[in-house]
């Protein structure tokens, strides 16, 4: 929970299970070119995957940033977000990686997010990445993916 007791905040937890090892997942999880990634639906982005590299993503008039705080590889990525829809405050996204007979469990963890509207749609968001990148390796594919298809609404 957030340091600061007297706000309440959100956390979001979204779970897939992935016939992949954990080692492919957490490499594709950082890999622009693997659709699901929220790096890979970016319009613009800059990516500096390691402890205290920074990221960038701009997606239909909407930027997000932060700060990796963690990389235990295959098991976990942790990184800051920040964006206009946390109000500015800076919240944690925890990625996890935990091997299941063939298969991995990926949990995504997104914490200290406000407790207000425009947070509350990081959940659906998150859902919908999974999604996508959970299909990525579902059948082997790594089918074209194009966020336009996804989302034709989507533009302002």
């Amino acid at each position: 929970m957030s340091t600061n007791t007297n706000t309440k905040t959100l956390e979001f937890k979204i779970e897939r299970t992935i016939p992949a090892s954990p080692e492919e997942l957490f490499d594709g999880w950082l890999n622009a070119k693997i659709p699901g990634t929220t790096w890979n639906a970016a319009e613009k982005f800059i990516l500096d995957p390691k402890v205290d590299g920074l990221f960038f993503w701009h997606l239909n008039g909407i930027s997000h940033y932060g700060r990796f705080t963690e990389f235990e590889r295959p098991g976990r990525i942790r990184h800051t977000w920040m964006s206009p829809k946390t109000l500015g405050v800076e919240s944690t996204v925890t990625i996890t990686f935990v091997k299941q007979g063939e298969n991995t469990l990926m949990t995504l963890v997104h914490s200290d997010l406000p407790d207000c509207e425009p947070a509350k749609g990081h959940e659906k968001g998150w859902n919908y990445f999974l999604g996508i990148y959970r299909e990525q390796f579902g059948d082997g594919s790594r089918k074209q993916y194009r966020w336009e298809e996804a989302h034709p609404s989507g533009k302002k």
